[in-house]
């Protein structure tokens, strides 16, 4: 069983990736699909460790910038004794201001929201609790170079 946490900027590709690699394995919990929920924070604790405890792995698709928003989902994988594995979205922020003015409807967040995620970014290291890290880039549209992390 794992839990993975996705770490990158908006538009980085996060979501995309998920479709191509986990959405027949994993469930996917994302705060973007609880936008009318008034503590998306506590809706998404209660959705990881329900599906961990019946058995199901996760995948958090969220910006997840600081090690602070990392730590209570690490800690859940902790708890539930299930592999921790981390995608860091590594990209250039013109790039991600530009495949989100592609963007429809609310999908498209305000171009100071990814400036604001970039500013408090801040690559994951085992030493948060990671079992595994990977980089994820974007080299063609709807393609991904996965590599091993080192730290």
């Amino acid at each position: 069983m794992e839990l993975i946490i996705f770490i990158g900027l908006q538009a980085s590709g996060k979501s995309t990736f998920f479709r191509q690699h986990f959405a027949e394995t994993h469930l996917l919990v994302s705060k973007d699909l609880m936008r009318n929920n008034k503590n998306p924070s506590r809706r998404q604790a209660q959705l990881i460790k329900e599906a961990l405890r019946a058995g199901r792995s996760v995948v958090v698709d969220n910006t997840n910038p600081k090690v602070e928003d990392r730590a209570a989902l690490i800690q859940w994988g902790q708890v539930y004794d299930v592999q921790i594995i981390g995608y860091y979205f590594k990209s250039q922020v013109e790039c991600c201001l530009e495949r989100n003015q592609q963007r429809l409807g609310k999908a498209r967040v305000p171009d100071v929201a990814i400036y604001a995620t970039i500013k408090k970014l801040t690559p994951p290291s085992y030493t948060e609790g990671f079992h595994q890290l990977f980089y994820v880039q974007i080299v063609a549209e709807f393609r991904f170079k996965v590599s091993s992390f080192l730290n």
